[in-house]
């Protein structure tokens, strides 16, 4: 146990001083790199975006899978800074950290055997960044369930629904992923008319009012291509249906297929164009009636003699 001259002299308390003195700089070390990597990341990031335009593609997409290969390699990086720093600090406190790093080995081992769904994770979550499926920002559809791709992370994959809720998919349990906004998009719509219609006519109405649609803004700009019609695709009870299609940048095809909706609607009804309704007509055909039997004046009648 020390003694009072020894609480009192300085050089008692110098090694304590002198480790917290080093603590603190490794934390603020680790600060400092974390904050490095971070801008290391943009701007390795937007020198690879430049180089990538050169060779083709689009600067949406290219940016997309940037932000993507970023956030991955920024966590990943972030991870590995502060755990080198917790085993300085360890140490600075006189931790023996060689029994720590080799009893982190061995647990490795068996919780690398316990964990097989993990590492089937994170290895999925590898070859979603590698093979470019998704992107951060994209819209996908992943077993059944369609939303905004908020996350790509190496164990989990996170959704953001139409309605707000949030899906979030371990990445070795993707079975179907359908990506709606890869380079770009399609918005496709059927469109039922009568039969009384000229279909030919019907298709010049829709050509002309995607043609107006096309140089109105912001709907010129979402566009890639002039409205494909692909012709009567079938007959349908109710009547002949359409099928007609906007090429759109990514995740612009529903601002333009509903605006083209909208109009469809109003310019049919002014070119007396009729459109099935959703509820069935039922047209009752009565038949037609007999005349009934009337007796008259001076007919087959008996006559009675007194």
């Amino acid at each position: 146990m020390p003694t009072r001259s020894q609480l009192l002299s300085p050089d008692y308390y110098a090694p304590v001083l002198s480790n917290a003195v080093r603590i603190v700089l490794i934390l603020v070390f680790a600060y400092i790199a974390t904050r490095a990597v971070a801008r290391l990341l943009v701007g390795l990031r937007n020198y690879t975006v430049k180089m990538m335009l050169k060779g083709g593609g689009t600067e949406y997409e290219l940016e997309k899978r940037a932000e993507t290969i970023e956030n991955l390699s920024g966590k990943a990086l972030f991870v590995l800074i502060w755990i080198i720093a917790l085993l300085m600090i360890l140490k600075e406190m006189n931790f023996d950290v060689r029994p720590l790093l080799a009893g982190a080995g061995v647990a490795g081992v068996a919780i690398g055997f316990g964990a097989q769904n993990i590492i089937k994770d994170v290895l999925g979550g590898m070859f979603l960044m590698m093979e470019n499926q998704i992107r951060v920002n994209d819209v996908a559809v992943i077993n059944g369930k369609t939303g905004l791709v908020e996350e790509i992370n190496l164990r989990t994959t996170v959704l953001r629904g139409e309605d707000g809720a949030v899906h979030v998919f371990p990445n070795g349990t993707i079975q179907g992923l359908t990506n709606l906004t890869r380079e770009y998009s399609y918005y496709v719509f059927n469109l039922s008319v009568s039969y009384a219609e000229n279909t030919d006519r019907v298709v010049s109405v829709l050509a002309r009012i995607a043609e107006e649609l096309s140089q109105e803004e912001p709907y010129r700009s979402a566009l890639l291509a002039p409205l494909e019609v692909l012709g009567v695709d079938k007959l349908a009870d109710s009547g002949a249906v359409i099928k007609a299609r906007f090429k759109t940048i990514p995740n612009q095809q529903w601002l333009v297929g509903r605006e083209m909706n909208r109009r469809i609607i109003k310019r049919f009804e002014e070119a007396k164009i009729e459109m099935p309704s959703a509820t069935p007509t039922v047209k009752v055909v009565l038949p037609a009636t007999e005349p009934r039997a009337s007796s008259t004046p001076g007919g087959d009648r008996k006559s009675c003699t007194g």
